[in-house]
């Protein structure tokens, strides 16, 4: 009914918790790992492939970035295709790491 009389004694239903089930937490981790991982995935091999290209520091960098939107999209892709999220995480977020820290104890190019 909409409208309860008002002497009825029929108490409303209280209302049902919103819960959100363990697989929107996991599509939630596995969307940020594809989005936000990938990019730092991404831009450090983008970085780090500048770098070691042994080729003028314009060139490496164009090619770098050239080959940062494939490897980004394969990636991506790779994220949703994986059956383990734990795989997926390592990999990404571990890669970028590994990388930014292989950029960092290189320096800058000469």
């Amino acid at each position: 009914m909409l409208m309860r009389r008002a002497g009825s004694g029929a108490v409303p239903p209280a209302r049902p918790r919103w819960r959100i089930r363990p697989a929107a937490w996991a599509m939630t981790a596995r969307c940020i790992t594809a989005f936000l991982g990938n990019y730092a995935f991404a831009a450090t091999a983008t970085s780090l492939t500048a770098r070691l290209l042994p080729i003028a520091r314009v060139e490496a960098t164009v090619w770098a970035m050239i080959l940062s939107f494939l490897l980004y999209a394969i990636v991506g892709l790779w994220c949703f295709a994986e059956a383990s999220l734990a795989r997926v995480a390592a990999i990404v977020w571990g890669g970028a790491l590994l990388m930014g820290a292989a950029v960092w104890l290189i320096g800058v190019r000469p």
